[in-house]
């Protein structure tokens, strides 16, 4: 993915382009639950919203669906994905999330990471009604997304746009029940939770999730890009100040 002016760019797309890969909120270790936690088999048809790098993409499609598709709205980055995954039944879709091409009730399982967090509740609200309307009734959604812990509403206010500051994008994490009612007024029942630390930018984080002689590249990279790399202080600056009060959320969903 191309960065032009790392001061306006997104960022998660400085991080990629440092050379990180793992750009979810709780890191490898809730992309790994969040896949295993949906048990996709051969027989499932499957849908990602916001592919982004493709690193969830490689592990649900090593489960073998019998179908795979990957929407985004980035042009750039689904030509990529199309580079780097390919195969029968594997295609990506440069749509938004909220308004696919895809028939109604034809998906088994649907799962979004770090997508709803980037935008407001009502668009969230469409993103995940749109999950509703591609699943079959039973069928699957997950998501796994940038939480809060029960924090009054001056202080998620100012979360809210500190974080929307740091990293270009308005961002708007919800705490666990908020994140339990969007789903449950769109028709989901919640069936699981997992929550863990928000540690994106952390030495041991960024070693577990990139191994040891990627996080010496993506270290050498910053130190060699000062404007991203002034980026990414800030971003770990917010980070750190609140991650008391932040975390990262799975959720396993099921459609009534």
């Amino acid at each position: 993915m191309k960065v032009n002016d790392f001061s306006k760019a997104q960022g998660h797309w400085i991080l990629a382009r440092m050379g990180k890969r793992v750009l979810r909120p709780g890191g490898k270790e809730m992309t790994k639950k969040l896949i295993s936690a949906l048990n996709i088999s051969k027989n499932d048809d499957i849908v990602e919203f916001a592919p982004g790098l493709g690193y969830t993409a490689s592990l649900a499609l090593s489960s073998n669906p019998k179908s795979y598709v990957g929407v985004d709205s980035d042009e750039e980055a689904i030509a990529e994905l199309e580079h780097k995954i390919h195969g029968p039944n594997i295609r990506f879709v440069n749509r938004n999330a909220s308004n696919t091409p895809l028939l109604n009730e034809t998906k088994d399982k649907v799962y979004g990471e770090a997508i709803l967090t980037m935008h407001a509740d009502h668009r969230k609200l469409e993103i995940i009604r749109e999950a509703h309307r591609i699943l079959k009734k039973g069928g699957l959604y997950a998501i796994h997304e940038l939480g809060l812990d029960d924090v009054d509403q001056e202080l998620k206010n100012k979360i809210q746009k500190e974080l929307a500051l740091a990293i270009k994008v308005n961002a708007k994490p919800l705490t666990q029940e908020e994140w339990r009612e969007l789903l449950e007024h769109e028709g989901f029942k919640v069936k699981n939770f997992f929550i863990n630390e928000m540690l994106l930018l952390e030495i041991k984080r960024l070693i577990d999730d990139e191994g040891f002689f990627r996080f010496l590249r993506i270290g050498m990279n910053i130190l060699l890009h000062p404007k991203a790399r002034t980026r990414i202080l800030e971003m770990r600056k917010i980070f750190r100040k609140y991650q008391h009060h932040m975390n990262a959320i799975v959720i396993i969903a099921e459609k009534n």
